[in-house]
């Protein structure tokens, strides 16, 4: 499946987000609660949470963010 360029922020918003939010709220649950019984519900439960606020931070922020590494990289 492909999407047009003008889908592009919203596409690595989207993958991004799932990237970050999936390994992050695995680690700090593992690291909080352990790998006992009910983890993937307290994981699953950070997840959602976490994933919308991921989500909007990196659509509204990635681009000025690349902006501003824009203008701290040296060019040669």
């Amino acid at each position: 499946m492909f999407f047009p360029p003008r889908f592009a922020p919203m596409v690595f918003a989207v993958l991004m987000s799932l990237y970050m939010v999936s390994l992050m709220t695995f680690v700090i649950t593992w690291v909080n609660t352990g790998l006992g019984e009910g983890f993937v519900g307290r994981w699953w439960r950070a997840f959602y949470i976490a994933w919308p606020i991921a989500f909007s931070l990196i659509l509204v922020g990635a681009p000025r963010l690349q902006r501003l590494t824009a203008r701290l990289i040296r060019k040669p």
